[in-house]
């Protein structure tokens, strides 16, 4: 018998390789910019300070607005490109972001084999507008029983109410037969932790788990999923 009823599914860095959409989505503005080349290292310390403002928002010290335009801000200031810029920049690149589709361990199959199973959702903290356009360019839009973007719920996870909210539309169900899948132990795990249901960590690259976020199963691969439902 299955052990789970509905799977929660993050997007970047679980279903879709963030990283890679992130480079190019960055490269391909410098260039229509005319920014100048857009380094390796650059690229680096993007990711940094993109992770460390995301890591606020889930904190609560910065709101969704600030965030977005605080990373380019404080990025364009350390590359030495006018930060004022920030602002028609990330407008840019939210649209941009869903121009590249790399999938994470055969995940369009993964999910597209459950389809009829296991009801399967969306939860992201994404933007609107970049989440949208992926999930239409990846096809995981008509494959999701549903979607749910922290900006339309009005909470990001790790919070409880975002959690609550997604039970409140769909419908009955019993906690202990709700698994998260996600790759952040700040945001998926420690949200599925809160929430009560049973959480999946994504873990292809062996990373130790040193904060208070309860991981009952972990993956190197997703399709290791099938084993844990």
């Amino acid at each position: 018998m299955k052990h789970f009823d509905v799977i929660l599914w993050d997007v970047d860095g679980t279903l879709l390789n963030f990283l890679e959409a992130e480079k190019a989505a960055i490269r391909s503005l410098f260039s229509e910019l005319k920014l100048g080349e857009c380094t390796d290292e650059m690229l680096g310390r993007y990711s940094e300070i993109n992770r460390k403002y995301w890591n606020r928002l889930e904190r609560g010290e910065m709101t969704k607005p600030e965030i977005l335009v605080g990373r380019f801000v404080e990025f364009f200031t350390t590359v030495g490109i006018d930060p004022s810029l920030s602002p028609e920049f990330n407008a840019a690149y939210q649209v941009r972001l869903g121009d590249t589709i790399v999938f994470c361990d055969h995940s369009k199959e993964l999910v597209a084999s459950l389809v009829g199973t296991v009801r399967q959702y969306v939860v992201s903290n994404g933007t609107v507008i970049a989440q949208t356009k992926k999930l239409q360019n990846s096809g995981f839009d008509v494959l999701m029983d549903g979607v749910f973007l922290s900006e339309e719920i009005g909470y990001e996870k790790p919070a409880k109410e975002f959690f609550e909210r997604v039970f409140e539309r769909i419908g009955p169900v019993k906690r202990e037969r709700v698994l998260i899948v996600g790759d952040s132990l700040s945001s998926d795990i420690l949200g599925g932790t809160y929430a009560g249901i049973k959480t999946c960590w994504y873990n292809p690259s062996g990373s130790v788990n040193d904060t208070k976020a309860r991981v009952d199963f972990e993956v190197r691969d997703l399709r290791e999923v099938l084993a844990v439902l």
